[in-house]
């Protein structure tokens, strides 16, 4: 059995199980209130039985009970309504006299509060009002009560108990019978239907879920394009739309984990080939050392000594770049950020790199205006971004070319340009050029574009970003900014 029908099943056996106990309290509850409104109807019917019983006789004279007189009267009442008992109660409610049959008066004294709350509202009697059973002790009844007076003062009560004991035992099997027969027929139909009504409800019900419970079951079992179509509207349409968005966003994770994985492959082949560039230029070279050390030129010597130093250099620094990438990524790198000037920073890296651009014939020039704020920044992680871009702009400037390094100061923040003359980035690289394993190619000049990605992760965990502006054959602007120190106290 699949799970949808152990479904169905549960829910099913879980509603016929409620109509059950239902049934059950409402047979209870319809018994109970028949009952009472039996009673209410037998006491509005009889409630001057114990009136009449006063008018026809004078139960009390000179204090003292007329027992022949009264007794008469009780049975002849007895007579015309065997239901009914009779007592005659003084003014305290102790019982003076009674006439009831068979069983044995229990109480000597009756509650007064019931007779006296009867008398008050005898005329504009709402529901019944229940009184002490001298019979029982642990129930009581409905009756009729009237006050008996002698001279204008009252020496009691006559109180007559409308259902006795015997038309009770008779009643109660009669209408237990009644209640057994109407009660029974009514219970199963309404059960009938009710199960009827209900399972067909649920059975549309859980329609939707087992939709939904089949649709996962697909998508488990490896059918990433399984989505729930079927559900527009209700609580299923909620968890169904909740699953598609689920499944839409499971599936754009594992395209990505396969991009991912694929430029992963795609940037080891480009590292492992230019790792093994330089080291082919150091091996190749040593090997030629040693193996003409005898007669190699002193000048031969220092050129290729330069050549090892070169490519040691430039291994050196692509391994560099790779780990301090991975930091980045893995944000084992927190900044420790402090207000210092832009401009004074700025002005010791072009010092630094004065020289190197004079050897490549290119104009390196700085631009930045004297009343510029301090920013709020790491300020190794941001020299490590200036000289990144600026390695960056003077790799594809050709010689007689331009670097230019601009700040400026805006509302809240301090710009930084780096611009160049070189032949600019192709429209179609723009988008992906800070992406760590993108590829560049300008003019024959290719790297891994680290550089560009440790820039771009710098700034982020500065809450900045870095933006191009090229064109073809005009060079190439890179542009960020760093909060003013000011906004950062504010």
């Amino acid at each position: 059995m699949n799970i949808q029908n152990k479904l169905y099943r549960r829910i099913s056996l879980t509603l016929l199980l409620l109509l059950l106990l239902l049934g059950i309290g409402y047979v209870w509850i319809t018994t109970y209130v028949s009952q009472r409104h039996f009673g209410e109807v037998n006491q509005h019917l009889y409630r001057d039985v114990a009136a009449h019983i006063v008018q026809e006789t004078q139960p009390i004279k000179n204090g003292v009970v007329d027992t022949a007189a009264t007794h008469d009267i009780m049975h002849s009442m007895m007579v015309i309504n065997p239901s009914v008992e009779v007592y005659l109660l003084n003014a305290e409610g102790d019982i003076l006299d009674y006439v009831v049959p068979y069983k044995k008066v229990v109480l000597e004294r009756v509650a007064l509060a019931p007779i006296q709350q009867f008398l008050a509202e005898k005329e504009d009697l709402k529901g019944c009002v229940m009184g002490d059973d001298p019979k029982d002790l642990t129930t009581q009844k409905i009756f009729s009560a009237a006050p008996v007076y002698e001279d204008d003062v009252l020496t009691g009560y006559a109180y007559v108990i409308l259902a006795s004991e015997e038309r009770k035992d008779v009643a109660s099997g009669l209408f237990g019978n009644y209640m057994f027969r109407t009660g029974s027929i009514s219970f199963f139909l309404t059960l009938l239907a009710a199960s009827g009504i209900g399972l067909i409800a649920i059975w549309f019900l859980t329609k939707n879920l087992r939709t939904i419970i089949e649709t996962v079951k697909r998508f488990k079992e490896g059918d990433d394009q399984a989505r729930i179509e079927d559900i527009k509207e209700g609580e299923f349409a909620v968890l169904a739309n909740t699953f598609n968005e689920m499944a839409d966003q499971i599936v754009a994770n594992i395209e990505q984990i396969k991009s991912v994985d694929q430029f992963r492959q795609e940037l080891i082949a480009n590292i492992s080939h230019d790792l093994r560039t330089p080291l082919a230029i150091v091996q190749g070279y040593a090997e030629t050392l040693m193996i003409k050390a005898d007669h190699i030129q002193a000048a031969d010597r220092a050129r290729y000594l330069q050549i090892i130093l070169d490519s040691s250099n430039k291994l050196s620094k692509l391994v560099s770049q790779l780990f301090e990438y991975s930091k980045l990524e893995a944000k084992q790198i927190e900044p420790q950020k402090e207000p210092f000037f832009l401009s004074e920073l700025t002005q010791d890296i072009y010092a630094k790199y004065q020289i190197l651009a004079e050897e490549k014939k290119i104009n390196l020039k700085i631009e930045s205006p004297k009343d510029l704020p301090l920013v709020f920044a790491d300020v190794g992680l941001v020299e490590r971004v200036l000289q990144n871009l600026i390695d960056n702009a003077l790799k594809f400037t050709p010689e007689q070319g331009e670097v230019t390094i601009q700040l400026e100061a805006t509302e809240e923040n301090v710009a930084v340009r780096v611009s160049d003359s070189g032949p600019g980035i192709p429209e179609e690289q723009q988008s992906y050029i800070f992406d760590r394993y993108a590829h560049a190619k300008t003019n024959n000049k290719k790297g891994t574009g680290l550089g560009l990605a440790i820039v771009k992760k710098i700034l982020e965990i500065h809450n900045s970003t870095i933006n191009v502006i090229s064109q073809p054959d005009k060079g190439a602007t890179f542009y960020f900014q760093l909060p003013a120190y000011q906004m950062q106290m504010g």
